[in-house]
């Protein structure tokens, strides 16, 4: 509505305009399926492609390596048991790194293949949610065949190293019979941090389009040649033979828009992320018992920060009331109970974790209801924290 401000663009974006003019005509008049062979499914077909190679050219990656999935999720879950699929690894699990902060789509799925033979190790991190790239080569082993680091964590913001992880990881595999597989969540990157694929050495790397004002039910996976992914589902040899069931093509026509829009616009929105992001850990440092929890150099679409003596839901549905929209967390897990694994991870007292909320920017809010939102958090939290006193 247009008197709210929603600070929830790391749970999910709207759709930009020019991304639902861009896909309208595919649920209606071009609405062929692509595995047909009558000049429907060909038109079908040829805007698969196009939108394939269009990727490829936005993210300067070769198209052939790009796979469209339904979400960022599934891009993950393809990712890393596509990889534990290969027939030389179900015969021999080997060792996996990972953080302790990742998303739960990889955490989950690193469990999995826990039960399944593989050893996991967790690298440390700081009260900021970093890790050290030197630290890195002390965990790994000659069985390491998979790493599995975000480049940009979804509640804190914190950049992670991945240029310099892949820079050890290209150097190792060079003495490697088989080398180790790198997967990036890129996720929370796209859009909001500059990077290139091919400088960062992974070779999967993971996206979703609700994340970027794209349409939700679409995600992508970068896979080059030396991950050799198998398949996790069956059915159909779609996705070259590597993701089964018919291609989803408005929502990959929006994808390829929003990618586009993101990615042209992207110093601009960089520009204008940084000044809200500056603004509102200012104002929040103005009020009195408080906690920056995320990195003063994350990234700039992302700001976690505790409150104590205040219970996050009372803040969230408090300042809901104002139609100020944050978050207390993921948006995967903030419904259920108990404490995020992330805060948990970065050591916060329990005070601090249970006050702490995510406020995540985008470009088209204005430094104006930044000062709007730092107004009725001082406001809101004191009257809270009066009423427990």
């Amino acid at each position: 509505m247009r008197n709210e401000i929603y600070l929830d663009h790391s749970a999910t974006t709207p759709v930009a305009e020019e991304v639902v003019q861009a896909m309208e005509p595919y649920w209606t008049i071009q609405f062929g399926n692509p595995s047909s062979p009558h000049l429907r499914g060909v038109a079908a077909e040829n805007t698969l492609n196009s939108c394939r190679k269009q990727l490829g050219s936005l993210l300067q990656v070769n198209p052939d390596y790009l796979y469209f999935t339904a979400s960022g999720t599934e891009a993950n879950n393809l990712a890393l048991q596509g990889v534990a699929n290969t027939p030389y690894f179900l015969r021999h699990p080997g060792h996996i790194i990972t953080t302790p902060i990742e998303h739960p789509s990889v955490l989950r799925v690193v469990e999995h293949l826990e039960n399944l033979g593989w050893s996991i190790s967790y690298l440390p991190v700081d009260g900021f949610g970093r890790i050290d790239p030197q630290t890195f080569t002390t965990y790994l082993k000659p069985d390491t065949k998979i790493v599995s680091v975000m480049l940009v964590n979804n509640e804190l913001g914190t950049i992670a190293p991945i240029r310099e992880l892949g820079t050890i990881i290209e150097r190792e595999n060079r003495n490697r019979q088989h080398p180790i597989v790198f997967h990036v969540d890129g996720v929370q990157a796209l859009g909001h941090v500059p990077f290139k694929i091919s400088e960062l050495k992974a070779h999967l790397f993971s996206f979703s389009g609700h994340k970027i004002f794209g349409p939700k039910g679409i995600g992508l996976l970068y896979a080059d040649r030396q991950a050799r992914l198998r398949p996790i589902m069956f059915g159909g040899e779609q996705e070259g033979g590597l993701r089964p069931g018919t291609e989803n093509i408005p929502a990959i026509v929006g994808l390829t828009k929003a990618v586009q829009l993101v990615t042209e616009n992207l110093s601009e929105n960089l520009e204008q992320l940084t000044k809200l992001r500056q603004a509102l850990m200012d104002g929040i440092k103005t009020i009195p018992n408080t906690r920056i929890n995320s990195p003063s150099d994350g990234a700039p679409h992302l700001l976690n920060a505790s409150f104590p003596g205040v219970r996050g839901e009372v803040l969230v549905h408090f300042l809901e009331q104002k139609r100020i929209f944050v978050a207390m967390g993921a948006a995967c897990s903030s419904k259920k109970k108990g404490i995020s694994h992330v805060l948990d991870a970065i050591n916060l007292g329990q005070d601090e974790t249970l006050s702490a909320i995510r406020f995540s920017l985008a470009p088209t809010i204005t430094l104006d209801q930044i000062d709007y939102v730092v107004y009725s958090l001082k406001e809101t939290v004191e009257e809270i924290r009066n009423i427990y006193i």
